[in-house]
């Protein structure tokens, strides 16, 4: 692999916004030591985690990659971001709230009209909710990895989501896969102890409780061939606190089958897929043939959704031998993943 995409003296900055109802977030600019030529991407992370989730320990970051491409990246710390404070956060909040603004911020901060975006898992659906609803009109190319629009999960997932979050929901608001460091209350330990007896797939018990907390595979969000020790050792530190209002707006999303907004807010549509798009971006829908928190099904639907809208515009990639994050966070996704997600960036609009 060429030296210009291996780690790098990378320099960053933090530059915060306030989203539209007065949370503080903040989106990390990350550049080499060339000025980018080829305009911003922005980086979305998923539900309980954080956007340090895109700079792994493996050899070649997608950071890394992008940078060493030409591209000006931007990391956003949105409100489900474990770097802040818990919050009882939507979809909703942050389609409205935090992408726009967001988007914003990295036009006004760059000086360019159009921007890119690489979407993650919840941080896919929230910001392909901004999208559906013309919330981001500067965003001309998505890649959309895991789940945009169609909410398709393995039936284990379901019935668990259905059945044990009425049960738990009385006593916490949160899930939160730090228990497998420290549970520091009673339904805390009880939820710990039982993934200790019904998950054995690995010693690190963070990596457990993330599978337990996300699904019902052992584990859920990646093939543990596809990690290095590092990466494995290393996410000890990077899931935290989801809250189950979260949850409960997956239920209803998995009974309709596909994204419904939950909070009636009027710039957005009750039903994400009862009609026509209102955005003109490309989008690259992405997925781990092996997904266990969404199955790859989920992305082939929302590819015919926008397909029959717009036919031979979009494109679907379903990779083998990945699952959910190691599409990212993969000892080998520099070189199986990586180059894809950039070919589509490189796409004329």
């Amino acid at each position: 692999m060429p030296q210009e995409l291996r780690r790098q003296n990378l320099k960053e900055r933090v530059v915060n916004f306030t989203a539209g109802d007065g949370l503080e977030c903040n989106l990390i600019n990350v550049q080499g030591e060339r000025p980018p030529h080829k305009g911003p991407v922005i980086l979305v992370h998923g539900a309980g985690v954080r956007a340090n989730i895109f700079r792994a320990p493996v050899d070649t970051t997608i950071v890394d990659f992008l940078v060493g491409h030409g591209y000006d990246v931007w990391l956003e710390n949105w409100r489900a971001s474990i770097d802040f404070a818990p919050n009882l956060w939507t979809l909703d909040q942050a389609a409205v709230y935090d992408h726009p603004v967001a988007v914003k911020t990295v036009v006004k901060e760059t000086g360019w009209d159009e921007v890119k975006a690489i979407i993650h898992c919840q941080g896919s659906t929230s910001f392909m909710m901004s999208a559906v609803a013309g919330l981001v009109p500067q965003v001309k190319t998505i890649i959309a990895n895991a789940v945009t629009l169609h909410t398709i999960v393995p039936s284990t997932a379901a019935f668990k989501i259905k059945v044990a979050l009425p049960m738990v929901r009385p006593f916490i608001k949160y899930l939160d896969p730090q228990w497998g460091i420290e549970a520091p209350t009673m339904m805390a330990k009880l939820i710990t102890l039982l993934v200790r007896m019904t998950h054995h797939e690995c010693d690190n018990l963070v990596c457990r409780m993330a599978s337990f907390t996300y699904g019902t595979g052992f584990p859920t969000l990646w093939r543990h061939e596809n990690l290095n020790p590092e990466t494995h050792d290393w996410l000890r530190g990077e899931f935290a606190h989801v809250p189950l209002r979260f949850f409960q707006q997956m239920s209803r999303c998995l009974s309709r089958g596909n994204l419904v907004s939950v909070e009636g807010k009027k710039e957005l549509p009750e039903d994400f897929a009862a009609g026509p798009p209102q955005t003109d971006a490309r989008i690259a829908f992405f997925a781990g043939e092996l997904n266990r928190t969404f199955l790859a099904e989920s992305q082939q639907k929302s590819f015919d959704h926008f397909n029959s809208y717009r036919k031979d515009y979009h494109s679907l990639h379903v990779l083998p031998e990945y699952a959910h994050l190691d599409i990212f966070m993969g000892k080998n996704a520099s070189t199986d993943v990586f180059p894809l997600m950039v070919a589509e960036l490189d796409k004329p609009n």
